[in-house]
């Protein structure tokens, strides 16, 4: 099975040799390593170029910068892979996490795609790792509420069938790609896996956009969130109204940099619960007595933003 690997390169000289280091040094070997110098700068493009000379599994696409999503578009276009994987150029993976995983695709046909442990942030204080256990969904609003996927929409620590992105392309919007898409993937999907197999090192980087998101940026993955909240709104699922709790502190956030309210109105008050913290539990008791709007003025009061 043929796994293309998706690389989009901009402005990552000192991270791309590892980067690359790390998936041609996989142990897997049918595999084609599409690198998109997406218009960069600096000595990007001839890194990329140099890699190839040197690899013959590895191609490369010159463009002009059109960003994340254009660049992982671009490679969707001439992937030729039976699955595909993606990989950002400021991080790596570890040594046979894709040959571990491409084996349970093999023998799991059946599976739309598999997601593996990622260390997120790492080498910062603030790295945290997923690390699930190998567990196979049938339902994907399962996979959506009990296994918290809303809180890691990575594309890069998943394995996907090549032909679920047929004709379907990552949206072109300011920020937060993934959680917008999905959704979209997920509604192609009849079996998916979680696994336990490798992992994604997602490095910790100051200029990305988790640390340095601005108003539209942050407002763009709330919408993400606001596009899949009618599924669940009449579910009556706790966890789904954790998941309009996580709706509502990126609402909250997004208002303390000036985006207006945008989040719907829950249809039902909610409960405070021994599940949750002190401090989202009074949360819970603001917005049912003062509403959205008072919630967020304090929030941005409290935070001084």
């Amino acid at each position: 099975m043929k796994l293309s690997i998706i690389i989009p390169v901009y402005r990552v000289e000192g991270t791309l040799d590892r980067c690359i280091e790390s998936v041609v040094g996989q142990d897997y070997g049918d595999m084609e390593i599409i690198l998109v110098d997406d218009g960069s700068p600096d000595k990007c493009p001839h890194k990329c170029d140099d890699w190839a000379r040197r690899h013959s599994c590895i191609r490369v696409i010159h463009k002009a910068n059109g960003g994340l999503s254009d660049a992982r578009n671009a490679a969707l276009d001439i992937a030729t892979g039976d699955y595909i994987t993606f990989v950002d150029s400021d991080d790596y993976l570890s040594p046979s996490a894709l040959l571990e995983n491409m084996n349970l695709l093999a023998t799991n046909p059946e599976l739309d795609f598999i997601e593996y442990p990622i260390l997120v942030h790492a080498g910062s204080e603030k790295e945290f790792m997923f690390s699930p256990q190998f567990q196979v969904y049938t339902n994907m609003d399962r996979y959506w509420l009990e296994g918290e996927a809303y809180r890691h929409t990575y594309a890069c620590n998943k394995i996907f069938k090549r032909d679920i992105f047929n004709d379907l392309r990552f949206p072109l919007v300011p920020a937060f790609e993934d959680a917008h898409m999905l959704p979209k993937i997920l509604d192609r999907c009849r079996c998916i896996a979680t696994t336990n197999y490798g992992i994604y090192y997602y490095t910790w980087n100051t200029n990305g956009i988790t640390v340095s998101a601005d108003g539209i940026k942050i407002q763009s993955l709330l919408d993400a969130y606001i596009a899949v909240l009618p599924r669940f709104s009449n579910s009556g699922n706790y966890m789904a109204e954790e998941f309009y709790l996580q709706a509502l502190n990126i609402q909250m956030e997004a208002a303390a940099k000036g985006m207006p309210l945008s989040l719907p109105k829950i249809k039902h008050r909610m409960s405070i619960s021994r599940r949750y913290s002190l401090k989202t539990n009074i949360k819970i008791i603001i917005l049912n007595i003062l509403g959205l709007k008072s919630l967020c003025s304090i929030y941005s009061l409290i935070t001084n933003k």
